[in-house]
């Protein structure tokens, strides 16, 4: 039985605008998946109703085996912006979901140093020892963006979706992420579902990558990734690597190209 499962699922917004059509999907529990495609396809509405924040229009979405009905504690999230909270030290905006979590929330109140170690350990392995109590504006964007990982981890979520969590980063530091993001993940083994435009990050990072079709979304190709782990960043200048990556690009391109087709414009 798949740990996340959706079946023939579609959603059209309150405004009428279709943005996903009969998408069914398997993902394995430990199972790292990659959504790519043109923008406006539907990848962060799928990650909406998996995450339990948008009931689909039909079709149905279940994890664990059970019928998705609203917002599931068991995940973490990560998006674009870091959206930590300014008044807070670093730290402590990684330690909110536990203050919040029906889970985790008396249990932290009542002795709260596991807790602290645990979030000390998770950003000793990004990197951030020593900045504890620095406050998010004395962080670069990729430090933000580290803590960001982090909080969205230290209550041991089953499932971590990720929003293009890396895509407003420079080069260096997206590749510095991508390492990072590696490491937790053989840490801990959640199910990881990422949405990104980066065809070399989804290859770098993912053991399975859904390419969807223009809206309205439809899983229109998918790619195993069998490079064994823990990759290396010289992978990505591996023929193979690039093989991959070129072969995405082309499913992406062929299916803008028969779109604009349609449109009567022209490839």
């Amino acid at each position: 039985m798949a740990f996340i499962q959706l079946s023939n699922v579609s959603l059209r917004y309150e405004n009428g605008y279709l943005a996903v059509e009969g998408v069914s999907l398997s993902i394995a529990q430990g199972e790292f998946v990659g959504l790519v495609g043109p923008s406006g396809c539907g990848k962060s509405t799928l990650l909406r109703v998996i995450s339990g924040l948008r009931p689909p229009s039909s079709g149905e979405a279940t994890v664990h085996g059970q019928p998705v009905r609203g917002p599931i504690a068991s995940i973490g999230m990560a998006f674009q912006n870091p959206t930590l909270m300014p008044w807070r030290t670093v730290l402590q905006n990684i330690l909110l979901p536990l203050e919040v979590s029906p889970q985790h929330k008396w249990a932290f109140r009542r002795n709260p140093q596991p807790y602290l170690e645990a979030a000390r350990e998770l950003m000793a392995s990004v990197g951030l020892s020593g900045f504890e109590n620095a406050r998010v504006w004395e962080l670069s964007g990729g430090m933000q963006q580290r803590a960001s990982l982090c909080r969205a981890l230290i209550h041991q979520p089953e499932i971590l979706l990720l929003d293009e969590p890396f895509s407003a980063l420079d080069a260096f530091t997206r590749e510095e992420l991508w390492q990072a993001m590696q490491v937790l993940y053989l840490q801990r083994r959640p199910t990881v579902v990422l949405v990104t435009h980066d065809l070399r990050e989804a290859v770098y990072l993912c053991d399975t990558i859904h390419t969807m079709s223009s809206r309205p979304g439809r899983i229109a190709y998918t790619r195993r990734v069998e490079f064994p782990r823990p990759r290396p960043l010289e992978l990505t200048y591996q023929d193979d690597f690039a093989h991959i990556v070129r072969e995405l690009r082309e499913q992406i391109g062929g299916m803008r190209t028969q779109i604009s087709t349609l449109r009567g414009v022209g490839p």
